[in-house]
């Protein structure tokens, strides 16, 4: 039965088995990954798929009798089996762990009864937002711990957006970012689903105070590769069987995640960032990259990489309220976002790359949600009204620059886990503290032989 406030997918057996559904001759291992499906809202629902294979079994006795008396014996088939787990929340971690769980029980046969365990797992509540950290059980001996952030409009990374980096390299994300502002058609490629999906959610997390306002599919099914076709701006994901079929797409542009390529064809021109920010950009990239700690490879650089483009942004976008005006002629307040006296304020009338910014869509959309002069700020409010001076002064400062990133990564990893943002603050100092000892002891005068 479905919930009234939010209907079971249509089309949902497709995202199951992206490929198509089909049978192996041998076992394949189980399989995990997060579709993300989007209703006619512009809600997602997270859709968490675990797959494993079963022997299939013969459909009457009769064909059963034959094979056994023919001297070649028919190979064993497998077919796929899908636990499909649909959600509003991004709990990809723990939609891992319930559904392995149910796979356990189904298989090795465990006395726990599968209706309890799923009964209990669709009538928990979890809180959306406020930093607590809540322990479920599904009645299995199971402890399942969410932890919801402290404020939803930060997005959650986890380690997507150092992994994406990893994958393709700074020139080439910085070429996806400004393309995807730029409302150009992105296209992944990649042999895993959930590197798909990965790889989606980090570059919307880039973008970041912006969101992303077009087609949304991080794993298309092979039953709807047409709508590659599209006219408007996508960033999808496709798995890498098909790359034959996107060779004919003249005006897409597509990352391979597995050979860390950006193809941009001849016909597509990607207006980048301007200049001295592009530069700076690429400098603080190379300086976190090089100065990430062993441990804190996992979680600490994914969280510099997005405080580096949270200053981006403040600097980009830095004096924009003053342009905002306030429509009142209508029975609801409009307001309304000078174009023309930003650009010449910051001297950047020409610039081709912030002048389709300013008239995209996802723009039009930040006007909409941060214009308003009283409503709740985040860490993006904050940084754009307290910390541009800041900025300011420390250009060019490479030690300064790498400490404010520090700084902000603190904050947004605080936002995701309270109780273990400490740890990065004292690795942090941990570090600096180290530098700094190497440098005295560089400096000490040698000392001279005592007669």
């Amino acid at each position: 039965k479905d919930w009234e406030d939010n209907p079971f997918p249509q089309g949902i057996e497709l995202f199951c088995q992206p490929s198509g559904w089909q049978l192996f001759t041998e076992r394949n291992p189980p399989t995990f990954f997060v579709a993300v499906l989007t209703d006619i809202n512009s809600e997602r629902h997270y859709c968490a798929c675990f797959t494993f294979w079963e022997a299939v079994e013969s459909a009457n006795g009769e064909e059963e009798e034959e094979s056994s008396s023919s001297p070649v014996q028919p190979a064993q088939l497998f077919a796929p089996k899908s636990l499909v787990l649909v959600s509003r929340l991004d709990h990809a971690e723990v939609f891992r762990n319930s559904l392995g769980l149910i796979y356990t029980i189904y298989v090795d046969g465990l006395s726990v009864s599968l209706e309890n365990v799923i009964g209990n797992l669709l009538t928990c509540t979890i809180p959306i937002t406020g930093g607590a950290q809540r322990t479920i059980s599904l009645g299995a001996g199971d402890r399942q711990v969410i932890q919801t952030p402290i404020n939803d409009s930060l997005p959650v990374s986890s380690c997507s957006v150092a992994l994406l980096f990893r994958q393709l390299g700074i020139t080439n994300v910085l070429y996806l970012f400004c393309a995807a502002l730029t409302e150009h058609k992105i296209l992944f490629l990649s042999s895993s689903y959930q590197r798909l999906t990965d790889a989606c959610r980090a570059l919307l997390a880039l973008m970041f105070p912006l969101k992303y306002s077009f087609t949304y599919v991080p794993i298309l099914p092979a039953q709807l590769l047409e709508v590659l076709s599209t006219p408007t701006p996508f960033i999808i994901g496709v798995h890498s069987i098909f790359q034959s079929e996107t060779q004919e797409l003249l005006d897409v542009v597509i990352a391979d995640l597995d050979g860390g390529t950006v193809n941009v064809p001849e016909c597509v021109h990607i207006s980048l960032l301007p200049e001295p920010l592009l530069q700076q950009t690429r400098e603080a990239l190379s300086m976190v990259s090089t100065a990430a700690s062993p441990h804190l490879q996992a979680w600490g650089s994914d969280k510099e990489i997005r405080a580096v483009f949270l200053r981006l942004f403040a600097q980009l976008l830095q004096g924009y309220r003053w342009c905002l005006h306030i429509i009142r002629i209508h029975p609801e307040p409009v307001i309304r976002f000078h174009k023309a006296a930003f650009l010449g304020q910051r001297g950047l009338t020409e610039d081709d790359f912030l002048t389709k910014v300013l008239e995209g869509m996802a723009f039009a959309g930040f006007v909409t949600e941060r214009g308003a002069p009283y409503r709740a700020i985040d860490l993006f409010d904050e940084l754009v009204a307290y910390e541009v001076k800041r900025m300011r002064a420390e250009e060019g400062n490479k030690q300064k620059i790498l400490r404010h990133i520090k700084e902000l990564a603190e904050k947004l990893y605080k936002n995701v886990s309270p109780e273990l943002a400490g740890l990065l603050s004292m690795q942090t100092s941990d570090t600096s503290f180290s530098s700094f000892r190497r440098a005295r002891r560089s400096r000490r005068k040698p000392s001279l032989p005592s007669r």
